[in-house]
């Protein structure tokens, strides 16, 4: 019965939080440093994209090159680098999250 009297007051919770999200908070750190490094080095290995060879007249490249770039080497980084920066952005938004949510209790 104490426990649920506990539960009910919110104690339990209070503490949960204030243990758990410090660390959480840590590890959110140390993912976002991490796809950091990560996406400034893919993006230091991409080459320069400003010689499209495209057609002047419409604009368009309908080369059998063009329509498979996701499994070249720079289609790769580019893939690699949108992965990280969406991690980035989810992680700091938890980390945003947790931080409101800590202050609040």
């Amino acid at each position: 019965m104490k426990i649920l009297s506990m539960l009910a007051e919110g104690e339990i919770q209070s503490d949960w939080i204030t243990k758990v999200f410090p660390v959480l908070r840590y590890v959110l750190f140390g993912i976002i440093v991490a796809c950091a490094i990560t996406m400034i080095i893919t993006i230091l290995l991409q080459s320069n994209d400003s010689t499209d060879d495209g057609n002047v007249i419409t604009g368009t490249q309908e080369s059998y090159y063009s329509q498979n770039k996701g499994s070249t080497r720079n289609g790769k980084l580019k893939i690699v680098t949108i992965v990280m920066a969406s991690i980035i952005a989810f992680c700091a938004l938890a980390y945003f999250i947790t931080e409101i949510i800590n202050k609040t209790v």
